[in-house]
């Protein structure tokens, strides 16, 4: 069943965080944050939502990550009831989609209930002080690609964040499968 995410206030600080990532590093909120802005992203490996999007989403990061807006992926879901997510798995998914930014193992999920992230994908985009203005879908497409001529929303959204500061007033939110929490 598809979820979209829930009211979170814009203005809001982006939580830190200490994550190990695909390719053997562990990343801060600072070692992932642009000059010009930052977007975090919440996604996994198995999620239909996120297998539609993830070479356009890794084309997107490209454009921003070469305007000095930083990037990050974090896979939040519980790998032992979903072991197509597990971190070995996270490893082949990045190298298969080149993924150009750091895709990040959250393991207790604490990460995930920091954001309020609540679907994947689910989209933060943070302007250069680290507050939330962006809280939108990458663009259209859902399971199957956009029609063609359909706006880059994300990209679009963070190139206005990073030249003016401010985010688009609508902001369509994303809507993805269900984060994998573990049992209570």
């Amino acid at each position: 069943m598809a979820v979209g995410p829930t009211e979170i206030a814009l203005g809001t600080e982006a939580p830190d965080f200490a994550l190990p990532a695909t390719d053997g590093r562990l990343y801060a909120l600072k070692d992932v944050a642009g000059k010009k802005g930052t977007v975090i992203v919440f996604i996994c490996n198995h999620c239909p939502y996120v297998q539609a999007v993830i070479d356009r989403l890794a084309a997107d990061a490209r454009k921003l990550l070469a305007e000095g807006i930083g990037f990050a992926a974090i896979c939040s879901n519980d790998a032992k009831n979903y072991p197509e997510d597990s971190f070995e798995n996270m490893k082949r998914f990045a190298k298969s989609h080149a993924l150009p930014f750091p895709y990040l193992h959250d393991e207790t999920q604490k990460v995930a209930r920091a954001y309020g992230a609540v679907c994947t994908p689910d989209f933060f985009g943070y302007g250069k002080d680290l507050k939330l203005k962006y809280r939108g879908r990458l663009d259209e497409g859902r399971t199957s690609p956009p029609p063609k001529g359909a706006r880059r929303e994300l990209v679009e959204a963070m190139r206005m964040i990073a030249a003016t500061g401010e985010a688009p007033r609508e902001q369509i939110p994303s809507i993805g499968c269900s984060i994998k929490w573990k049992a209570a």
